[in-house]
């Protein structure tokens, strides 16, 4: 009986941290997320330097094995193209979540409710304007906010095939969005920022 009190309370607790951090994983894990348009064009323009600016230098490997199946395979049928894109998604972002330290539980379907704030903030940086995100992050937040966003701008425009470049700049991307998530919905940052390196 303890036992099973025991299994349903951890259970619970991990029910309670999936559902704090499901719009941040829905945003990195989603099908319209940013990982997936990287192996997308990654595949569409067949330059893995795409991908590889989201995930760590030890993963490259892996990454670059995924890519060369993936290429092989695609191109048998439309079905074998279906499948083996999907197998480098799910490479690609399981990855990218391993570099980060936090769990992958699958890919998320385009349309994914993840909230307005990253969907604010993703558009900010395609504008580059930060406007859209005053009323969304609290005013108390939104100094810091900036210079995140900032630091973002400053390193957009990287050449793709600079991949150390590049992953500098999605450092700073996912430095900005975990902020204005966590500010926005009012939570605290429970766990220390990644980097992707």
């Amino acid at each position: 009986m303890r036992k099973t009190k025991l299994v349903g309370l951890f259970t619970f607790i991990i029910l309670i941290t999936f559902f704090a951090f499901t719009n941040l994983s829905a945003h990195c894990d989603g099908i319209d997320g940013p990982v997936v348009k990287a192996a997308k064009k990654a595949l569409e323009e067949n330059n893995i330097n795409y991908a590889l600016i989201w995930v760590k230098k030890e993963h490259e490997d892996a990454i670059k094995k995924s890519f060369e199946n993936t290429l092989k395979v695609r191109v048998l049928s439309p079905d074998a193209k279906e499948l083996a894109d999907m197998y480098f998604f799910e490479t690609l972002v399981r990855l990218h979540r391993q570099g980060e330290g936090e769990m992958y539980a699958g890919l998320k379907p385009s349309g994914t409710d993840i909230g307005k704030a990253i969907p604010a903030a993703d558009e900010a940086i395609e504008n580059n304007d930060i406007h859209k995100l005053h009323g969304i992050v609290p005013t108390k937040d939104m100094k810091e906010v900036e210079g995140l966003f900032n630091k973002v701008m400053s390193k957009k425009n990287f050449d793709v095939n600079n991949v150390e470049v590049g992953r500098e700049y999605v450092e700073a991307y996912v430095k900005f969005i975990h902020k204005v998530e966590v500010t926005s919905t009012g939570k605290e940052e429970e766990h220390k920022e990644k980097h992707v390196h």
